[in-house]
């Protein structure tokens, strides 16, 4: 009887896990620098799968975990940058926002990017504003000089966009809550 009891525990743990791993979170592992120095190489990053699906549309400034638009067998962490229906340029090492509450743009603040970080334009984004289709969004390492992100690979649709990180807790000592700027 008690083998019996310490089984039926151990089934819905794993199907609590299984659940949880398929359809809310998922564990993710920072590669690379494009993140520095906000996020370090193997660190890693819980992430909501969830919460855009259902309640919310991602927001400017989230950290995000996308499907890489040239290759979706791999997944790339990357802050949101540009939203849909906006247009986005990159000038003067600053990103530049189009919308309906700034028809002649407003320079980003990003307090995430060190300010020896120079933010270039490359072949998908230059110094003319680029449309954002609805659906679409633009997304930027904060380590704008080896970062390979929509500058270079362009638009990231909504279904490519696995979720939101939500806590680094891997190092133990680095562990927090991953916080969107305000604009």
């Amino acid at each position: 009887m008690f083998f019996l009891e310490i089984f039926e525990v151990f089934i819905m743990a794993a199907a609590m896990f299984v659940i949880s791993y398929l359809f809310f979170f998922q564990p993710h592992q920072v590669n690379g620098n494009s993140m520095l120095p906000n996020f370090h190489d193997k660190e890693l990053v819980l992430t909501d799968k969830f919460f855009y699906k259902k309640f919310s549309e991602p927001k400017r400034g989230d950290v995000i975990i996308i499907k890489y638009p040239k290759n979706e067998e791999l997944e790339y962490i990357k802050r949101l940058v540009g939203l849909p229906g906006e247009k986005i340029a990159v000038r003067e090492n600053k990103v530049y926002i189009y919308n309906n509450e700034h028809p002649d743009g407003w320079a980003l603040a990003e307090p995430y990017v060190p300010p020896e970080n120079t933010t270039t334009s490359k072949s998908f984004i230059g110094t003319a504003p680029v449309e954002i289709p609805e659906g679409n969004y633009i997304v930027m390492g904060d380590n704008r000089p080896v970062s390979s992100d929509s500058r270079e690979w362009g638009l990231v649709t909504k279904k490519q966009i696995v979720g939101k990180a939500l806590v680094r807790y891997w190092p133990i000592t680095q562990t927090t809550i991953i916080k969107t700027p305000d604009y």
